[in-house]
Formats: C-alpha cells, sequence, structure tokens
C-alpha cells in the first residue's frame, strides 16, 4: 500500500548508432630542410592568475562590507519600526480605554 508503483517505461524499437568520420591528417612540407628541434612555447608563469590580482580582491571585499553594512542597516531600521508601531499601538489602545 506504501510502496510506489512505478510506470514501466516503453522500450525503444529504433536504437540508432552514429557512425564515426574518419579523420583525414594533412601533413605539411617542413619550411627548411635542416632537422632542427621546434621552440618549446613559452610557459605560463606559475603565480599569475588571469584576472585575479590585489585590486581585484580589494574591491570584491569592499564590496562585501558595504552590502553587509547595507543589510545591517536595514534590519536596524526594521527593528525600530516594529518597536515603534508597538509603543504606538499600545499608547492607542490605552487612549481608547480611558
Amino acid at each position: 500500500m506504501f510502496r510506489p508503483k512505478y510506470p514501466e517505461a516503453p522500450t525503444p524499437s529504433i536504437v540508432h548508432v552514429p557512425t564515426a568520420v574518419p579523420t583525414v591528417q594533412h601533413s605539411h612540407p617542413p619550411a627548411c630542410s635542416c632537422q632542427h628541434a621546434h621552440a618549446p612555447a613559452p610557459a605560463r608563469p606559475a603565480g599569475v592568475l588571469s584576472g585575479l590580482n590585489a585590486g581585484t580582491v580589494g574591491a570584491v571585499v569592499t564590496v562585501g562590507i558595504v552590502l553587509t553594512a547595507l543589510l545591517a542597516a536595514v534590519a536596524v531600521t526594521a527593528v525600530s519600526v516594529a518597536v515603534a508601531a508597538v509603543v504606538m499601538r499600545s499608547l492607542l489602545a490605552s487612549q481608547r480605554r480611558s
């Protein structure tokens, strides 16, 4: 009773198997007849990250601090408005009774 009954999935009738397209290797003639080794590609320095430097980190930290301060200000304002509403409600209720 409490066990779910899953519907049975129909078996696919057509199975499509993609065929591999042969790749053609093009060989280029050498630029010169000498048998020298190619120069290695320049390696990227290990300490350099793409686009991440001290200025970026500083900007992200500054924006985070500003947004946190704004959120705290909104929260404090909401609490003070709520307290003021409760005080005014109690003052108005006491005026109606007397």
